[in-house]
This record gives C-alpha cells, sequence and structure tokens, in this order.
C-alpha cells in the first residue's frame, strides 16, 4: 500500500462537492487501502477521499484507536447521505489533517442516521452518536467542500487567520506527506 500526500487548507478539490462513485473496481479498493494507511500514518480517525486528491464520494474512519472505542471496526462510506440530525447539539473539540495545528469546539447535531454504500456496493443505514456521529458528519462535511473552519465563530476566524494563511502557503511542519503545489487542481 502507499501513503498518499494529503490535501491541505486553501487547495480547491477541498471546496468541491465530490463525484458520486458509480461503480466499485480494483482502482477504488487500491483507494481505500491507501486511504487507511495515509489516515493511520497521519495518527487520524477519518478521511475523505478528496484529502488525497481524489474527487470521489469516500471516506474512511477508525475510531478504534479512541478510548473506549476500541470495538468499533474500520468503516468505508460510499455514495453517503445523512438522512436524520437530531435537534439535541453538542460541542466537541474537531481537528482535521487538512488543517493541521487548528483544534476548535464545533456544535454539530449529537446523533444522526446515514445511509451509505459499503465497498461491496452494498447500501447499509447506521444510527451514529457521540464521537461516531462527530466524525461522520466531519467527513461527510469534506464531500459536500466544506471544512469545520467554516463554523468559526468571528473570533475564532481572526484567531486562527495566521496559522490558515500559514498552512495554505505550506509554511507548517507537518509529519505526513501534504501536497506541494499551492495551485492543486482536481483530477
Amino acid at each position: 500500500m502507499a501513503i498518499l500526500p494529503v490535501t491541505v487548507y486553501g487547495d480547491k478539490i477541498l471546496r468541491k462537492k465530490t463525484d458520486r462513485v458509480e461503480d466499485i473496481d480494483f482502482k477504488t479498493i487500491e483507494l481505500i487501502k491507501n486511504m487507511f494507511d495515509t489516515m493511520r500514518n497521519s495518527n487520524g480517525i477519518g478521511l475523505a477521499a478528496n484529502q488525497v486528491g481524489v474527487d470521489q464520494a469516500i471516506f474512511i474512519i477508525d475510531i478504534s484507536v479512541a478510548e473506549g472505542y476500541e470495538n468499533y471496526k474500520p468503516m468505508v462510506f460510499v455514495n453517503p447521505e445523512i438522512t436524520y440530525r437530531s435537534e439535541e447539539k453538542v460541542f466537541i473539540e474537531e481537528g482535521c489533517l487538512s488543517i493541521p495545528d487548528v483544534r476548535y469546539e464545533i456544535e454539530r447535531p449529537s446523533k444522526i442516521i446515514i445511509r451509505y454504500f459499503d465497498s461491496d456496493m452494498i447500501e447499509q443505514s447506521l444510527e451514529a452518536n457521540d464521537l461516531l456521529a462527530r466524525v461522520i458528519q466531519h467527513e461527510f462535511d469534506h464531500l459536500q467542500g466544506i471544512l469545520f473552519t467554516d463554523y468559526f465563530d468571528e473570533k475564532a476566524k481572526k484567531e486562527f487567520k495566521s496559522i490558515l494563511n500559514k498552512i495554505k502557503s505550506r509554511e507548517v511542519e507537518i509529519d505526513y506527506p501534504i501536497t506541494e503545489d499551492i495551485d492543486y487542481q482536481l483530477k
């Protein structure tokens, strides 16, 4: 398998709604395996395809490294759709591999239901809450071209403006590979 470079804040592909996957072929399975390698190498718990420069509606999650979630298996979500969001909301701190060194408490629904296809293109439905719901919503947003920074209030936008500009300009030290070209284009 391979570790892929991660797209970062400012890369155009992160702002585009991803294309639906029509079929899972060998190339798609290889991408998914490489995404897991990339996510684990970067100490992440979720990763969307556009975060590795691929314009497809796929994200992966592995929260088994989090305390209390050791029994959760890695998951693949293809063409996901959130069909329910609870009215109850919670604030939890989030971070993102595409926005290193930035963490902030974001308000999201505490419970969701998501419909998706697994890596065998079998339709699934999942009710999620707590950390799993949080990570699913974060990764689902990526597929819509939404970043967690879009939820920042004005104070946070000012607070993180400098670091976001440094990330955009590749002026930060990160211990995993990122895309080199700041004008990274969609493929």
